[in-house]
């Protein structure tokens, strides 16, 4: 599938500013979150604006991405990271293509750059009433974190890590081939070092030179009122570490709300199956109801029919950053006793006697039926 333009995608002019650019991103960002916006396609459409605005953002990029278009990142070294992570320039482009070759003139710079860390998710459970109200849960988070004794650096206090002996530090290894156009140079990771450029000759004894160690750490999770079953929560920075002075990830966290005993939630409203008696349904009457708020008076008319439904105008559930509430259904239905007593087993037949017993099948008349009495006077049927 092509891609986009990315000025098409923000809604921005090409000679838009930096601000105009930041605006129009805001603005879309907020409208395509996958935390707010659960219609189909809004979580590519939200990575389609962020991948725009890396672009477009970045003097570099967009100069390169204005004169080349697409093009400009396409093939080996180019692509989107979570969101996040950056693209090379378009010196770093041609060299992928042209530093193999000798006399090329370009210096290696694949050397292992910043990185950001790695996202982490918590599945957190919480109750049907702190889902419409909003609470504060405290959660513990095992998660890796700088080594606070060697600093990251991965080797033991006092001992610095050596340059890489088989790549003198440049964190790639080059080898010299010849082919029918001439020679070149194949580059690679260095394997000694991943591409650091370093080596560790003494591993950190509380890491063991992984640069990084297990914690576990109590985080205060803000509920917002309104939250639905598996939205998330973005906690920023509560993620991994990053690699190489890169900022860390974040700490995604998934919301499971409880089912209720009786309420049940549909969007914003929050319905209600209720029995009443058979009295309660012919007579009518004033009856107490729950809701999330407590205790609600609800009229019965005399009449009502079982299924009939009542609504409670703003006793549903917050609307997540927006204002208003949403409403309180309470849906009817007549219980029928499955066992009587001698004294209503007597009222009963006397009611009984009282309605007669003519049986009324209730069917929904057919197309055929209905053009009889339609045009019944018409042809004297």
């Amino acid at each position: 599938m092509d891609k986009r333009d990315y000025y098409e995608v923000l809604g921005v002019p090409r000679g838009a500013n930096k601000d105009q650019i930041k605006k129009a991103y805001r603005k879309m960002a907020r409208q395509y979150h996958p935390d707010v916006n659960k219609n189909d396609g809004a979580d590519e459409h939200f990575k389609e604006i962020n991948e725009a605005y890396e672009i477009l953002s970045d003097d570099q990029k967009r100069a390169a991405y204005d004169q080349f278009g697409h093009a400009a990142f396409q093939g080996a070294g180019s692509g989107f990271q979570d969101f996040g992570a950056g693209f090379g320039t378009m010196a770093d482009i041609f060299e992928e293509f042209f530093s193999g070759f000798a006399g090329s003139g370009f210096r290696s710079r694949r050397r292992a750059g910043p990185r950001r860390g790695t996202d982490l998710r918590y599945d957190l459970e919480i109750d049907f009433l702190d889902a419409i109200f909003g609470a504060e849960k405290k959660i513990e988070v095992t998660r890796p974190v700088t080594c606070p004794d060697c600093g990251g650096s991965g080797a033991e206090p006092g001992k610095a890590p050596i340059t890489c002996p088989d790549c003198n530090g440049s964190g790639e290894v080059r080898r010299v081939q010849q082919s029918i156009l001439g020679q070149f140079v194949n580059v690679t990771t260095c394997s000694t070092c991943g591409g650091s450029g370093s080596k560790i000759t003494e591993p950190c004894r509380t890491c063991h030179g992984r640069a990084q160690i297990q914690q576990t750490k109590t985080i205060t999770v803000r509920i917002p009122a309104g939250i639905d079953n598996e939205m998330q929560i973005r906690l920023t920075g509560e993620g991994g570490p990053g690699v190489n002075g890169g900022p860390p990830g974040n700490l995604f966290v998934v919301v499971f709300v409880k089912p209720h005993p009786y309420f049940q939630r549909r969007g914003d409203d929050i319905y209600l199956p209720l029995d009443i008696n058979i009295s309660q349904a012919a007579l009518g009457d004033e009856i107490s109801v729950p809701t999330v708020d407590g205790e609600a008076t609800l009229q019965i008319p005399a009449g009502t029919q079982p299924g009939t439904r009542f609504t409670l105008r703003a006793r549903g559930v917050p609307r997540l950053k927006r204002t208003g509430r949403g409403d309180q259904h309470i849906v009817v239905q007549v219980a029928i006793p499955r066992k009587l007593t001698e004294t209503q087993e007597t009222l009963f037949r006397q009611l009984g006697e009282t309605l007669g017993k003519e049986v009324i099948p209730q069917q929904e008349k057919g197309i055929f039926n209905q053009l009889k009495e339609a045009l019944g006077d018409w042809f004297g049927f």
